[in-house]
């Protein structure tokens, strides 16, 4: 299923910092950066547990925001993209 996972984290000091990094790792081990804090992640049920479970124990629910946007299986029917960065296929085959 895809995924669209938001956040905000407040930076105003080093703490804060450090969690955005945190947060942004931790997605980057499940999908795509397609904006500075927004991550396309391709998961399966299981996936989505754990990293739901990494990104609450980073994030302060006091300070930060995370969304998650189920897109589910179709997604690429409710995905337009615009612009200058081109999308990816996340199902496409992989390049190394």
């Amino acid at each position: 299923m895809m995924v669209l996972i938001t956040y905000d984290v407040n930076t105003e000091d080093a703490a804060g910092r450090k969690r955005l990094r945190n947060i942004a790792k931790s997605c980057e081990n499940y999908g795509q950066r397609v904006q500075l804090s927004v991550f396309e992640c391709l998961v399966d049920p299981q996936q989505l547990v754990y990293l739901k479970s990494e990104l609450l124990s980073i994030m302060n629910q006091e300070t930060d925001s995370l969304r998650i946007y189920y897109l589910g299986k179709n997604w690429s029917r409710r995905v337009e993209h615009f612009g200058v960065k081109t999308g990816y296929d996340p199902e496409g085959p992989l390049v190394v």
